[in-house]
């Protein structure tokens, strides 16, 4: 996998709710530089987590999909004297 990059923009959407979160939840004030450095330690030590879950979802939601599309398929199928399906 390569590594998680986010543009400037996402980058700063991120550390404004990373100092968020440190000020409502934890009471503390954290900077932008420590707030970066909290998002980088995470996006390279548990992002491919977060990474993995998302296509593990996704290929649940396509192999339901293929399968929807098999029995729609399957629903136009003529019958016939041969059948692939056995």
């Amino acid at each position: 996998m390569n590594e998680i990059k986010f543009s400037t923009e996402e980058k700063a959407i991120i550390v404004r709710r990373i100092q968020l979160y440190f000020s409502q939840e934890l009471k503390q004030d954290i900077g932008r530089f420590d707030a970066e450095f909290l998002l980088d330690f995470f996006a390279e030590e548990v992002g491919s987590y977060f990474y993995n879950r998302g296509l593990y979802d996704a290929q649940t939601i396509l192999a339901k999909r293929l399968d929807d599309v098999a029995d729609a398929i399957f629903q136009l199928e003529k019958p016939t004297e041969f059948s692939p399906r056995g």
